[in-house]
This record gives structure tokens, C-alpha cells and sequence, in this order.
């Protein structure tokens, strides 16, 4: 592991420990060369996953562009950081069962979204809109729509 400090690649283990989700393994680690002390995070990586895109390109699967694009709908929300990476976690799982190695990009989403669904309506509305390519406030009418109980007739 390279030191972020000084480069230097020979750097040492002090503790580790699993980390709080229980998904990755905590490192303390320190610098021989110049001291320094910093953290690492190990992840079980079942599969190397590739993001099919729509138009057919083809790119490796970053978790960390997963996780931005969730927290950002989930941006002002009452829901805790551990629920967030514990929901993370649960859908890179997920995708990883799956058993291809290659996963459409509407497939991402649409887990992504019945995540959202379970835990926030407003982050669940925020990310479809982005997913979907709301145009205009109609797109939002009709798809809150869909999201309300509908009422019996009066009569």
C-alpha cells in the first residue's frame, strides 16, 4: 500500500479490525520513511462487474459513482449514513449475484431505485427523475401519481 503521504510503497499494518458495516475490513496504517499514519478499507470483490450503457459501450462498474449518485438524491434526508452504506452494500451484493459478470445500466438503476423506494419516497422521486429524464413537470405529475394511494370514488 502506498503511503499518501511521502509514496513510499513499503508501509505497515498496525490494527485491523472489520469495520463498522461488517462488509470491509479496517486498516491502521503507518509510513516507516516519514511517520505518517492513515486508514484503509477492504471490500470482498466477488466479480469484477462491466456497466453495459445504454448506446452498447461498455465500462468497468465503480461503487463509488453507485454511492455518489445515491447519497446526492438522498442529499437533506433523515436517514442515517450506516442505513445509506448498509443499502450500498446490499445492492452491489445484489449485482453481484446476479451471475453475469455484464449488468445493463437499467438494471443498476432499477435496483437502485426499488433500494430508494424502501427508505425514502423524495430520494426515490429525486433519483427516477434523473434516471428517467424528466423533461418537464408533467414527467413529475405522472410519476408521483403512480406513487399515491388512490382514493375511492365519493358517492
Amino acid at each position: 500500500m502506498r503511503c499518501p503521504f511521502c509514496g513510499n510503497t513499503e508501509t505497515q499494518v498496525k490494527d485491523s479490525r472489520p469495520a463498522e458495516d461488517h462488509a470491509s475490513i479496517r486498516r491502521r496504517r503507518s509510513c516507516p520513511s516519514c511517520a505518517g499514519r492513515f486508514t484503509t478499507y477492504e471490500r470482498v470483490q466477488l466479480r469484477d462487474l462491466v456497466v453495459v450503457k445504454k448506446n452498447g459501450r461498455r465500462q468497468d462498474f465503480d461503487r463509488d459513482k453507485l454511492a455518489r449518485s445515491i447519497r446526492t438524491a438522498l442529499q437533506k434526508r433523515p436517514v442515517e449514513p450506516d442505513r445509506v452504506e448498509q443499502m450500498i452494500n446490499g445492492i452491489v451484493r445484489r449485482l453481484e449475484s446476479l451471475g453475469d459478470s455484464d449488468i445493463a445500466s437499467d438494471t443498476i438503476g432499477e435496483i437502485v431505485m426499488e433500494s430508494l423506494a424502501r427508505i425514502d419516497t423524495v430520494a426515490y422521486v429525486r433519483f427516477a427523475s434523473v434516471y428517467k429524464n424528466f423533461q418537464e413537470v408533467a414527467d413529475f405529475e405522472d410519476f408521483v401519481s403512480e406513487l399515491r394511494p388512490q382514493k375511492p370514488p365519493r358517492g
